[in-house]
């Protein structure tokens, strides 16, 4: 049975931007709730994944690294039944641990952040469940020492992988952006985003 309106927001942007960040806060705020894209990341001995030829490593921006279909099934489930098992995903050692169980109210918005928003705008739109799509942007040098910070404090990858890693990020970060919109996501301000959010959906 479909919601009685769109409720998926989805958050892209660039890795750093601000995502989780923003999403943490309005669920802590409004109870809403989150469900983190990068846990469908597949685990990084499986065959086949994509290799960036820079880094000489998994190409962990490449769509083909990640598990639309997984993503699409778990957020579906969740609006329709108000629960869905979503995997845990530990980045630092590219495995999935395990899978935890992730709620929501009736009619509450679920907020799906990361950076394959891209791929989820058209399938939830399809399926009727998709009430907006956001690119959180920030100036690209506050983003990329924002990311660097991050990826540093979670010791998500070797230092020197991340260093190469961010400046490679810090090229595409454009491209990143445009392909966002191009899909319909709107460009904002982790700010702005809160603001239209908290207008559209807060109780």
């Amino acid at each position: 049975m479909l919601p009685p309106e769109p409720v998926v927001v989805l958050l892209g942007g660039p890795s750093g931007a601000g995502k989780s960040r923003l999403a943490d806060r309005l669920a802590r705020r409004h109870g809403w709730c989150v469900v983190r894209l990068d846990d469908f990341y597949r685990d990084g001995d499986e065959p086949g994944l994509p290799r960036s030829s820079d880094l000489d490593a998994v190409d962990w921006d490449d769509p083909r690294s990640w598990n639309a279909e997984d993503a699409i099934a778990a957020l579906e489930e969740l609006v329709r039944t108000g629960r869905a098992r979503v995997p845990s995903y530990d980045i630092s050692t590219s495995r999935r641990t395990g899978t935890r169980t992730v709620a929501t109210a009736p009619g509450a918005p679920v907020l799906a952040e990361g950076i394959f928003v891209a791929e989820l705008v058209g399938p939830l739109r399809e399926r009727g469940l998709l009430a907006s799509a956001w690119c959180v942007t920030r100036p690209r040098a506050l983003t990329a020492l924002l990311r660097l910070v991050r990826d540093l404090r979670e010791a998500r990858k070797p230092p020197l992988l991340l260093l190469r890693r961010g400046l490679a990020l810090h090229r595409v970060e454009p491209r990143v952006v445009d392909r966002l919109v191009q899909a319909g996501a709107t460009p904002a301000s982790p700010g702005r985003v809160a603001a239209a959010l908290e207008a559209a959906h807060g109780r």
